[in-house]
């Protein structure tokens, strides 16, 4: 089969950073789906692994952890899809990724693809909204409906692939006055355009912004990037006994900080469920399937910000090399073979 690997850590810029190969079809085991892979999109942990983790020697690492395909095989023991289902899905880290024409996945973390989107639009979605929701509904246990009505949500980085989920889902789907962080007029813009009721520049200091908002504090701090570099304004921004969380790996911080105001730190890794097969690692789909509902319902849209054409090397290494320089807008998506 077709696919997208490397064999050593190199800069995106190095033509054998990824690499078109020919690689065996994998065989999927008693619980997986095995699937033809139709469309994927590229995320920030594409680029991390890339860059830090070193393939065994003469072993091909494949990337991928958004895909949109079609089931074309399932092993002995699946029962919650059968052979011609569309579906969507983020994979799971100890495994190969889904940059190649076939990919073997666990049913447990897979949803059924929108009807609405086609493949390009739909795998857009999976890893950030796993994200977005788990940061929301399970790490803040912020309330579905009107509950969190006059409390407000800060997001960090609102214009990137999860932040452009989450604006969507605390906007449709809760209380909360929803403020989103960009630095660029088009990043703004789109975060605006998803349901942001205001937006900040992250570039400048956000306290003065938002006290000419009239906030004084917020509730709830999502942030998706650069914690380090706001870490001591947004504790100075939230209110006490206020939430933060936050996804990205800042080398360190002091949460010791957090004590005088009784904030509370939480980490959300959609990963944690598939590395460690949970009990409730089956919530994943069940959150897909719901996502899905929300699509085709028209509350949730496709975060898909750019199309590079079809599943190459050379098209996965500017996606990379755009992801790296910090100026993607929603997500990167590639199609076909």
């Amino acid at each position: 089969m077709k696919a997208v690997a490397y064999y050593q850590s190199l800069p995106s810029s190095d033509p054998h950073s990824l690499q078109d190969l020919e690689l065996p079809a994998p065989t999927p085991g008693p619980r997986d789906l095995l699937v033809a892979v139709r469309a994927i999109s590229v995320n920030p942990v594409d680029t991390k692994i890339r860059r830090n983790v070193a393939p065994s020697d003469g072993q091909a690492k494949v990337l991928g952890w958004d895909v949109a395909g079609v089931v074309q095989a399932v092993g002995s023991a699946v029962s919650l899809f059968q052979v011609g289902d569309e579906v969507f899905y983020a994979g799971a880290l100890q495994r190969q990724g889904g940059n190649s024409e076939l990919h073997v996945v666990d049913e447990r973390i897979v949803g059924h693809k929108p009807k609405r989107l086609g493949f390009a639009e739909a795998a857009a979605l999976p890893l950030t909204a796993i994200t977005a929701w788990e940061l929301l509904f399970e790490r803040l246990k912020i309330a579905e409906g009107s509950a969190s009505s006059g409390q407000s949500l800060l997001i960090i980085g609102a214009a990137g692939g999860v932040g452009s989920i989450l604006t969507q889902l605390a906007r449709q789907l809760t209380g909360l006055t929803v403020i989103g962080t960009a630095s660029r007029p088009e990043t703004a813009d789109w975060v605006r355009q998803l349901g942001a009721h205001h937006v900040l520049d992250h570039s400048q200091p956000l306290l003065p912004q938002l006290q000419q908002l009239g906030i004084q504090q917020v509730n709830h701090v999502a942030s998706l990037t650069h914690t380090d570099q706001h870490y001591e304004q947004l504790i100075e921004a939230l209110a006490p006994q206020g939430q933060l969380a936050l996804i990205d790996d800042p080398a360190q911080l002091d949460v010791v900080k957090l004590k005088r105001k009784s904030l509370s730190l939480h980490w959300e890794f959609m990963y944690t469920r598939s590395l460690f097969e949970t009990p409730d690692m089956q919530a994943q789909h069940a959150l897909l399937e719901q996502v899905a509902q929300l699509i085709d319902a028209g509350t949730l849209h496709t975060t898909l910000g750019e199309h590079f054409g079809s599943i190459n090397a050379n098209n996965l290494r500017r996606a990379h090399a755009l992801l790296e320089s910090g100026k993607a807008r929603g997500k990167i998506v590639l199609e076909g073979f």
